[in-house]
């Protein structure tokens, strides 16, 4: 519900419209028709299409797939409400479909964004100031228009109640008001994040007056009302979800809207066991599947629609940082405090082993959290580097202006000891010895790690692992708990170690504090589970975001990796550079694939014959 006072506030907002703003009545910027992190843009204002759809694609059909990914509040295994924007409840995947953004990402520039609800943008000369100008034509599925009013109490709203997330990527945007008929003028800090105007661009915005009559930061089943290509349809909660594209809707014949969303339904299945979950799409419960395990890609595609041709499989390239996935070791814990001691949980990981015994030698090991990408710290730290990292020569290790840190390679062979007797050796310098075959801390406890898991399915990866922990004396165990518990815990950090992954875009800004940060380490619900609070790694954020050029903030995210592997935050697992994919044969694209996205089902489109023949047979 809309309070007494966000009333007062609108209502001030929408009078001084009536006296436009100093930054927006006196000398106004250009108009553009698009905006980026460094002010390049490859589109010009006359545009007709993205690169890669295709502007006659037909509409129809379902689209199915499992949940591969998650936003927010949302979990790969479960939904308990349709509101996926706050802390509370499980958010079920795709809400996003449904709202409409004041600008839209182009799949073919690290982070070029154009006009979707806002036709055009103007931009103060210190790059304080964005002024929005709405879309008459925008609307809600009611019928009822998206206005500049809608989009203010939107950026209000998530800002003062939005996921932690959210509000940690908007502490540089100052607020914004309505100016004129169709201007929404945006207010950013000085020494901003670069990529904060392009955040605030690809928010929802939500209705203000559906949300006057309906609490926004509750977990509901209630759907909310949208402007985007598609609105919620039939759902069952912890199972499936639909969205039903909107026929005649608004924005379909924008140039940076056509060819895309050709679907009529989008549908998406939950499955708590990957196996399970495997069999499904074998008997068509679903028609796409991105593959995650090496075990299935290698072995399990042998069922009769694939043998006969009616699901194919392909492999795209990932041209994004692969970035981070790993065993999360939670600092905030007293026994993680030392970092002798982490390095010996990284060495007790046989990642040869488990890749050719386990995973089909199908990955390479991961090293750093801005994996295939020019942003990895390779060799020696450049001059550059150097200037950043100088101001904190002997407070970080030695080694962070050598070579970066990698994890130690074994013979795969699985009976390889050298890392083992590495990893005693930290322990007991750490001042954890052996006492009756246990590994002790130094306050007299035996040294003790708990696994936790929300899925089965990588037991076979932690039960290797957690024999070498044995073998060094360390008694680890493997926690199974349902998804609610295991996000509670995790927002709680009451936890010893998990398994994160994520990635950054090609132009990470802001975000990487909400990974990094110290004060992303004191936040509930923010993406730092390992607790990291560094001053030096606070400082190469701050000059990452800060970077004018390109070329700067390449440098100043090798520095950041370079202080990160210093710290042994976490035990590095792996990574391909590569799409896994496999799908029913009722499916066509364009030649193109967006080359920082994979454009499914963004720019495919159902083969009525291919449908057909598939149902014959």
């Amino acid at each position: 519900m809309i309070s007494r006072r966000e009333v007062l506030v609108l209502s001030a907002g929408a009078l001084a419209a009536a006296r436009l703003p100093p930054a927006y009545a006196q000398a106004r910027p250009a108009e553009r028709h698009g905006m980026s992190a460094f002010g390049d843009l490859a589109l010009g204002p006359e545009f007709k299409q993205l690169a890669y759809v295709n502007p006659d694609a037909p509409k129809g059909c379902t689209y199915s797939e499992s949940v591969s990914s998650r936003g927010y509040n949302g979990s790969f295994l479960t939904f308990n409400s349709l509101n996926a924007y706050i802390l509370k409840g499980d958010g079920a995947f795709g809400m996003d479909y449904t709202f409409a953004t004041l600008m839209a990402r182009n799949g073919d520039e690290p982070d070029a964004m154009y006009g979707f609800a806002a036709r055009a943008v103007r931009i103060s000369d210190d790059g304080l100031t964005y002024t929005f100008l709405m879309r008459p034509e925008a609307k809600f599925h009611d019928g009822t228009p998206l206005t500049a009013q809608d989009v203010v109490w939107s950026l209000t709203t998530l800002k003062d109640k939005g996921h932690p997330i959210i509000t940690q990527l908007l502490r540089d945007f100052k607020g914004a008001e309505v100016a004129g008929h169709d201007g929404v003028v945006v207010h950013f800090a000085p020494k901003r994040g670069r990529d904060v105007p392009l955040f605030v661009a690809g928010l929802p915005i939500f209705s203000r007056a559906y949300y006057g009559q309906h609490e926004f930061d509750q977990s509901t089943f209630d759907i909310p009302l949208g402007s985007g290509a598609y609105k919620v349809g039939r759902f069952d909660a912890g199972r499936f979800i639909e969205f039903h594209r909107v026929k005649d809707w608004w924005g379909a014949d924008l140039p940076v809207m056509r060819g895309l969303y050709n679907f009529d339904v989008l549908r998406y299945e939950y499955y708590r066991d990957r196996d399970v979950g495997f069999e499904g799409f074998t008997a068509a419960n679903y028609l796409f599947r991105e593959e995650f395990t090496s075990r299935t890609w290698a072995t399990r595609y042998n069922f009769p629609a694939f043998n006969d041709g009616r699901v194919k499989r392909r492999v795209i390239p990932d041209q994004t940082p692969s970035g981070a996935q790993g065993w999360f070791i939670n600092t905030r814990r007293d026994k993680f405090k030392d970092r002798r001691l982490r390095e010996a949980l990284i060495d007790a990981f046989d990642f040869e082993w488990t890749n050719k015994t386990i995973m089909y030698g199908s990955y390479d090991r991961t090293q750093s959290v801005f994996e295939n990408s020019p942003m990895k710290a390779v060799g020696k730290p450049s001059p550059e580097e150097v200037a950043l990292l100088e101001p904190f020569r002997g407070k970080v290790p030695d080694e962070v202006f050598g070579e970066p840190y990698v994890p130690p390679v074994t013979d795969g062979s699985g009976q390889d000891r050298r890392w083992l007797h590495h990893a005693a050796k930290l322990l007991t310098d750490a001042g954890c010895g052996i006492k009756d075959g246990k590994r002790m801390l130094p306050s007299g406890e035996p040294l003790t790690i708990e696994f936790l898991v929300d899925e089965p399915n990588l037991e076979p990866h932690h039960l290797p692992y957690i024999r070498n922990l044995g073998i060094l004396g360390i008694q680890a165990s493997l926690r199974l708990v349902d998804p609610v518990q295991y996000r509670r815990r995790v927002d709680d950090r009451d936890f010893d170690i998990i398994i994160d992954r994520f990635s950054f875009s090609s132009t990470p800004g802001d975000s990487l504090r909400t990974y990094f940060s110290s004060q992303a380490a004191r936040l509930k619900g923010s993406q730092n589970e390992a607790g990291i609070a560094d001053p030096a790694i606070d400082a190469m954020i701050d000059h990452a975001i800060a970077a004018k050029t390109r070329d700067d903030m390449i440098f100043a995210c090798r520095a950041l990796d370079r202080v990160f592997r210093s710290g042994r935050y976490w035990i590095p697992h792996w990574y391909k550079p590569t799409h896994w994919i496999a799908y029913w044969d009722v499916f066509a694209w364009p030649d193109k694939q967006p080359r920082y996205g994979r454009g499914v089902p963004e720019n495919w489109w159902a083969d009525a014959a291919k449908a057909t023949a598939i149902k014959k047979g």
